[in-house]
């Protein structure tokens, strides 16, 4: 059993990414949801996918403008997502690939 410090010294904190960051995405990937803190302690709840046993976020504004697209294409396979902005600027693009 390790200690405190022992523990603190090996702590990597858990960080999920950014699903703007992969150069495409199925849409049959498989969806998570989560749940975390904003710096003001206050939680929220937040959906992410797993690619090669890291997280990357899924705004919801991706998964509403991703229903659009598939709406008109249906046979829709990968998209990407682009994003601008930071903070409460950030804005996303869905972008169909196949």
């Amino acid at each position: 059993m390790a200690n405190i410090k022992e523990e603190a010294k090996g702590y990597v904190q858990k960080q999920t990414t950014n699903i703007s960051e992969l150069p495409s995405v199925s849409v049959d990937i498989e969806m998570n949801d989560a749940e975390g803190t904003d710096g003001e302690g206050k939680s929220f709840k937040y959906k992410f996918i797993t690619i090669d046993g890291k997280e990357y976020r899924v705004p919801y504004i991706v998964l509403g403008q991703l229903k659009d697209i598939l709406e008109s294409n249906p046979n829709l396979k990968t998209f990407k997502v682009k994003r601008t902005g930071e903070g409460l600027k950030t804005r996303y693009t869905v972008i169909p690939l196949s």
